[in-house]
Formats: structure tokens, sequence, C-alpha cells
């Protein structure tokens, strides 16, 4: 059997990667290839035998068009009409030859696999119905269109429902069970697996001390250690680090006593010394790599000592500043997640996969074409208590140090993280079902 996997974005191409990767551990495992709708599919270079069977190419908005009709009016500037119908009459070309689509990510590669005559199945990671409501009911929304959003049955609109349950379409996967209960609640063929966003993240590393039981008193005997979530994508992301090195500022001034230690999870496809640049301009000093230690990972109880960056990056950039330490990585973002007790995110899926872990993150909004305001407010809303608004970089320092003090209010958003982003492992779960209910369908 033969499996196309269309996706459309960077998160979801790195989603359909870690399905594809599962499908090829099954026994006789199909034949795999790939078309990535948005971007140039970078991820994917990591599968081996899976090739990309049609044009790519990268837009000018990076795939953020629904926020911003500049950015839709660039990307047509840019050849997107004719990107897409190049890509239609792959995905049509492909399909002749039998097979079936699995489509990741929205109504576009949904749209794309309904379009292709094939059974496909879908994973959708864009929509959940933590926008629109909760386990209690429908959110309080005070604009009048939140308040019209929040009266629909579903987040999925009807057109795109109306693609899912098409005889055709043999499984959808949603992203959260409140979402899948509702989708089935509308005779869809929704299933309940899990998000492959949260694969790979956990380890055997021990929790942050932040939960420990004693923390109160661990609290005030090591480093506090903060991961900052800049996001991905150029230029965004370095504005987005003008805004997170001012709520730094605030920390290491709130919390000089606590020698807060700094994790920052930047993009291999970013400029490292554009990010250095703005710490040096800040007053942060470069410290010098000790060679004589292995370079390994430390445990959150010997960071206090600092004599080793605290991840697995040989080739991480360690400042400093008073006492504090900023260490920043392209090469260790899951440790920089793992070892963290907080973050300032201004991110999406990493952002989302922080919380993931039972943390929690401060969110400042940025001026986009992703992080703005009302993406904000949207991913606030996904996320419900574990991601807690702010509107000027300098209030985060009161917002940790409020946290600190409630254990309650912890245990709630670790909970709460947990239960949105549910448990590792879906990849391999979706992928047997896969198996079951698409690729062996009559």
């Amino acid at each position: 059997m033969k499996l196309l996997c269309l996706s459309n974005g960077h998160g979801e191409d790195a989603i359909a990667v870690r399905i594809l990767r599962q499908l090829q551990l099954l026994p006789k495992p199909p034949e795999l290839a790939a078309l990535p709708l948005v971007g140039e599919g970078r991820a994917y270079t990591g599968l081996q035998g899976v090739p990309i069977i049609g044009p790519v190419k990268a837009m000018p908005s990076g795939g953020f068009i629904y926020m911003d009709g500049r950015q839709l009016w660039r990307d047509l500037q840019g050849g997107l009409l004719q990107l897409t119908f190049s890509q239609i009459g792959a995905v049509r070309a492909w399909a002749k030859e039998g097979g079936a689509i699995l489509a990741v990510g929205d109504i576009v590669p949904l749209l794309l696999a309904w379009m292709s005559g094939a059974p496909y199945a879908f994973v959708g990671t864009a929509k959940s119905e933590y926008y629109l409501r909760d386990e209690t009911g429908p959110l309080k929304r005070f604009s009048a269109d939140g308040r019209r959003e929040s009266q629909l049955e579903c987040v999925y609109l009807p057109w795109e429902r109306w693609l899912m349950r098409q005889r055709r379409c043999k499984a959808v996967f949603p992203r959260d069970s409140l979402t899948s209960d509702n989708l089935r609640r509308l005779s869809i063929p929704a299933f309940d697996l899990g998000n492959p966003m949260m694969d790979d993240l956990h380890s055997e590393n021990p929790p942050a001390l932040f939960y420990d039981p004693n923390a109160e008193i661990n609290e005030i005997k090591r480093s506090l250690i903060v991961a900052l979530l800049p996001g991905s994508r150029a230029p965004e992301a370095y504005a987005n680090w003008q805004q997170i090195m001012k709520a730094v500022t605030g920390m290491c001034e709130t919390f000089y006593e606590r020698d807060p230690v700094f994790l920052a999870a930047i993009s291999p496809g970013l400029s490292l010394e554009s990010f250095c640049e703005k710490l040096e301009v800040d007053g942060w000093r470069q410290k010098e790599r000790k060679s004589a230690a292995p370079a390994s990972r430390l445990s959150a109880l010997e960071l206090k000592e600092k004599t080793l960056p605290p991840i697995g990056d040989s080739s991480a950039v360690t400042f400093s500043r008073g006492n504090a330490t900023l260490i920043l990585s392209q090469h260790a973002f899951v440790d920089c997640l793992q070892l963290a007790d907080l973050a300032i995110a201004m991110a999406g899926t990493a952002t989302e996969q922080f919380v993931g872990l039972g943390k929690p993150a401060i969110a400042i909004p940025g001026a986009g074409p992703q992080f703005t305001p009302a993406f904000a407010e949207a991913q606030s809303r996904l996320l419900g208590s574990s991601l807690i608004l702010v509107q000027q970089p300098a209030e985060v320092a009161g917002v940790v140090r409020r946290l600190l003090r409630d254990p309650d209010w912890l245990q709630l958003i670790a909970e709460n993280g947990q239960r949105r982003m549910g448990e590792p492992g879906a990849a391999r779960r979706i992928a047997a079902c896969l198996k079951e209910r698409l690729l062996i369908a009559k």
C-alpha cells in the first residue's frame, strides 16, 4: 500500500514526520511519499525513503496568511496561486496510481486529500474545542465576534466537517479529548489517540524542582531556571527577542538572589549572532567554555554550580551578567524545555509543547506576523490556565513571584497542561490506527 502525506507548515511537517517514522517501523510498512504545502519541508529531510513528489517553495508570510490580509497579498505576488495549482496537479497524478492520503494540518491539506479521489485520513493540528469552551462550558468572550464563536456547536466549520464525514475519510485524529468527543457526537470518525506534538519530549530526567514536595525549602537553595522561546521564523523572532530581553532584565532584578539561569531555545534556521548582539548591547558578557569538564547534561540540582552548560549541546553559547547566566542553544530544544521551571514565550508550537510538560508559560504579544495580540489571546484560550498572558515585559517578574508563592496554582497548571496536550506516544498509536483503518481499508 502507498501513502502520501500532505502537511502545511513547519510544526505540521514535524508532526507528520513523527507519524511517518512510526509507519516505517510497522511490519510490511507502506510505501511513503510527502508533499509539504507550505515552505520547503526541511523536516522531511531526516526521513529516508520518503520522496517529496511535488513543487515546494517558501512564501513571504511563512504560512501565516490567515492572520493578515497583507501577508496573503505578499504570497500571491510571490507565486502562491501557481504553486497551489502545481501541488494540486501533483497530488491528483499521484492518486491515480493508487494509495491513500494522510492530511496533517488544517482545511488546506484536508481539501486536497478530498480532491484527490483517494481514501484519506486527517490529523487536525490547527483547531481545538478549547478555543471555544472547556470542560465546564462555553468560554466567556467579550467581543461580539467572540460571543458568536462561543455559540458554535463545533470549532470545525460545516464545510470542514463535511470533508471529515465523507466515506473516503476513514479516520480523523483531533489534538485533544474534548475535540474528539464533540466530533464523534457529530458522526465523524474521530479517534482520541493523543497529540504527536508531545512525542519525544519526555525523558527519565527528574522534573524541575519547582514541583518538588519540598519546593518551599528548595526554592531558596537553587537557581531559578527559565526557558526563553522567541519563535522560529525570521525576522519576527529577532523582534520577539527584544521584548523577551526586557522581561529578562526585570527577572534579573527581581530574583537576583536566586542566581537565575535562562535557557534560550533558538531555531537552527535563525542567526545566533543576532541574538548575541542584543545581549552584548544589554551588558551581557560571553563566557569561555571550560574545556576540562565533559560536555554533559546537568540536573537541576547541579545548576547552582553552573560550571557547565546545563544542556547537551557542545556548541551552546553562555553569557553572564551579575548573578545571572543565559545560555543560547540551537541544538538542545528538548533539554531547554525539560530543565526549565517556566517559560517566557512568544512562539506557537514550542509554547504548547512546554505547557504540555505541565509547566507555566508567560506570553507577551508581539507585532507578528505570527505572535500578534490576537494570536496570543487565542493561544491563551487553547492552553487555559497554563498560559499567562501579560501586556508588557515588565509584568513578567511579578507574575513569576506570584507563581512561586502559590503551589496550588502550580498544581492546577500542571494538571491542565497535561490534560490539554495529552500523553506521549500518539504518533505510534496513530500509525497503528492508520494501518487498520486506511492502509488495509476495503
